[in-house]
């Protein structure tokens, strides 16, 4: 059984079952869900508590000798197992099936798996482990999905804020859950409960977004100028290399070809998604819902514009790299850039990525 964080905490109001494996890329949100289940498993008189760590010198039959043992002091234990790196070996793998076909009795089993991957998942371990028990994901919250995270949070603290605001700190903190969430707690400290103004917010969120440059063709899929300028800008800052920058635009230009390519001769999105080599749910979702956005020649004249760029990289031409890779990727943006409007606390496009129209 698999369920998304979220919707741990009504799972646990209804039922404690005896093994449960989170994981997941976001570390706030694994943290969370495994406070939820360690204090349920209290709740139910679990008092005793026994950690293992897998590491260079950890022997697996120390999970059976746990599961085994005896307490003198309470009878009912909670076992924790942890797995930073995410791969236990072939030995870990089948210490974990063997494990799950007699789980101990009076215990609650938890796991947790750090940076487990689409082929993790995969793994017979991992998929005993989803049959036995039940897998908690904590998945990463999405930008698109961030101003209603925010809100869900401030209204635990009986706090809210309108559309602009939440959209406002989204942007401050996009990439950075766990600073988020510190963000957002320090609202609570601030200011009493109820509504919270804009004003406020400008005078006391801190901008601690952080992006992902491998996300970058996702979010130029998705087409938003304003976003597209503000994430380039913060890579720009966090010195992240131009070069890298240009092969994830590249990349993802191809694909976008590659596609479409293979959709006008009659073969089916989904199979055309796995030969560009799209994977995600949230990635797939973003090329399929924007596809007809885009044209063969659009695509043609974006690869040639990143060839132009590899010359300027590379010291062969002159030209502000930076200023060319946002031009390069607002070639797929939604809207032309002259026609809108900044919205309130967010950075207005400068005039000059707006005077090239025959570029959206």
């Amino acid at each position: 059984m698999r369920l998304p964080s979220e919707q741990l905490a009504s799972h646990l109001a209804r039922d404690l079952k005896p093994l449960y494996t989170v994981f997941g890329n976001e570390p706030l949100l694994a943290l969370e869900a495994s406070d939820r289940i360690r204090a349920r498993a209290r709740a139910e008189g679990y008092t005793e508590r026994e950690v293992l760590t897998v590491d260079s010198g950890f022997k697996w039959n120390q999970l059976a000798l746990a599961g085994n043992s005896q307490s003198l002091f309470a009878s009912r234990k909670l076992l924790e197992l942890r797995i930073p790196t995410g791969k236990p070996g072939k030995e870990g793998g089948e210490a974990l099936q063997k494990y799950c076909e007699s789980l101990p009795p009076d215990t609650i089993t938890l796991i947790y798996v750090s940076e487990l991957d689409w082929r993790g998942q995969k793994a017979a371990w991992f998929e005993t482990l989803e049959r036995s028990g039940v897998a908690v994901e904590a998945k990463a919250v999405l930008r698109r999905a961030l101003p209603q995270w925010i809100a869900g949070r401030l209204k635990d603290q009986q706090q809210d804020a309108d559309a602009a605001t939440l959209d406002f700190i989204a942007d401050r903190v996009e990439g950075n859950l766990m600073a988020a969430h510190q963000e957002v707690q320090k609202l609570a400290l601030l200011f009493p409960a109820g509504p919270i103004t804009f004003d406020q917010v400008n005078a006391s969120v801190l901008d601690v977004a952080r992006y992902d440059v491998f996300n970058l063709g996702e979010i130029m899929l998705e087409g938003d100028p304003l976003r597209v300028a503000r994430v380039l800008d913060g890579l720009q800052g966090e010195g992240t290399a131009a070069p890298l920058v240009l092969w994830t635009f590249a990349e993802e230009i191809r694909a976008i070809g590659k596609i479409i390519a293979g959709v006008n001769t009659g073969k089916p999105a989904s199979m055309m998604l796995r030969e560009a080599r799209i994977w995600g749910p949230s990635h797939q979702s973003a090329m399929q819902n924007n596809l007809k956005r885009f044209t063969l020649g659009q695509v043609t004249e974006a690869l040639r514009h990143a060839a132009v760029i590899d010359r300027m990289v590379k010291g062969l031409v002159r030209g502000d790299t930076w200023n060319e890779l946002l031009q390069l990727a607002l070639r797929f943006a939604r809207n032309n850039l002259g026609t809108m409007k900044a919205q309130p606390g967010r950075r207005a496009v400068p005039a000059a990525f707006a005077a090239h129209p025959a570029l959206f």
